[in-house]
């Protein structure tokens, strides 16, 4: 039986593996024991954790800027005039894109996981319980803030 509790750090690419395939992304290579269900598993397993270490990277800078705003907006800091927000705006934006494409990475990998695991079902008989497949989940982007120069 797969667990049903998150991992400790489970980001937005381990929960939409969850949500969809209803297994963590670690245990998907328990369900397999060779094959290209096992290799397409990695691969899920891979894409996912692709997807948390962007997310994380993309969250510790917008939260360093926000804090840096809010200092300035105190009164309790300077921005410099060398273009520190400008910069780190810029590295946001490149953090945000990278976001998105590992989202349609790990999309990719779990519609080629389900469609193999989905062929072969149907081939050998019923699904195991804990990978069945489910409608993938929309993940919602934030918003693009227009910056002007």
């Amino acid at each position: 039986m797969v667990n049903p509790n998150p991992p400790p750090s489970a980001g937005p690419g381990s929960q939409m593996v969850h949500e969809t395939l209803g297994a963590w992304p670690r245990a998907l290579g328990r369900l397999h024991a060779e094959g290209p269900e096992l290799v397409l598993a990695d691969l899920v397993h891979t894409a996912a954790r692709h997807l948390d270490h962007v997310h994380e990277q993309f969250t510790g800078a917008a939260q360093h800027a926000a804090s840096i705003l809010t200092r300035a907006a105190a009164g309790n800091t300077t921005i410099n005039s060398l273009g520190v927000l400008q910069n780190r705006g810029t590295q946001i934006d490149i953090l945000a894109a990278r976001r998105d494409d590992a989202v349609d990475r790990l999309k990719e990998a779990i519609d080629a996981y389900r469609q193999v695991t989905a062929s072969k079902d149907a081939a050998s008989g019923p699904r195991r319980p804990g990978a069945v497949p489910a409608p993938a989940p929309t993940i919602t982007q934030p918003a693009r803030v227009a910056r002007g120069r």
